[in-house]
């Protein structure tokens, strides 16, 4: 994808913008690097000999591919050529009220396995409390 795309799908996507959205730009078929060095080679007008490769590996925080939006966004229909629009799912008011009051009746330990829990789809404080409970006595 151009600069001048990648600036036009920007604006655009701005224009179409309610508010809360998520916008997924399009921008076409992966290319893997390997085959953009080996381009980049051959358009230089060397040979893939003349000029090494050097495979480095993944390094920390490396992905082999991008995820756009996870299982809890919601990817609606494309609404602009190459503009896909996802929506998070917000935790409910109730829900995070729940939450912050849980939070205020445990010790940091818990906290620390509470928010985990949370994040991991579970609400409920006497389920994190039990399954404590039960590995603390094994």
């Amino acid at each position: 994808m151009t600069i001048p795309e990648a600036s036009r799908l920007v604006i655009q996507a701005g224009a179409l913008a309610d508010g809360g959205e998520i916008f997924v730009l399009d921008m076409g078929e992966p290319m893997k690097i390997l085959d953009l060095a080996r381009n980049l080679i051959r358009l230089s007008g060397y040979k893939e000999e003349e000029i090494g490769i050097e495979y480095s590996g993944i390094r920390p925080g490396e992905k082999m591919y991008e995820e756009l939006l996870n299982t809890n966004e919601i990817q609606e229909q494309n609404i602009y050529p190459k503009i896909h629009v996802g929506k998070a799912n917000c935790i409910p008011n109730d829900l995070l009220i729940n939450f912050l009051t849980d939070l205020e009746s445990l010790h940091s330990e818990e906290i620390k396995q509470y928010v985990i829990s949370v994040a991991n789809g579970v609400f409920h404080k006497e389920e994190i409390l039990m399954s404590k409970r039960s590995t603390q006595s094994r």
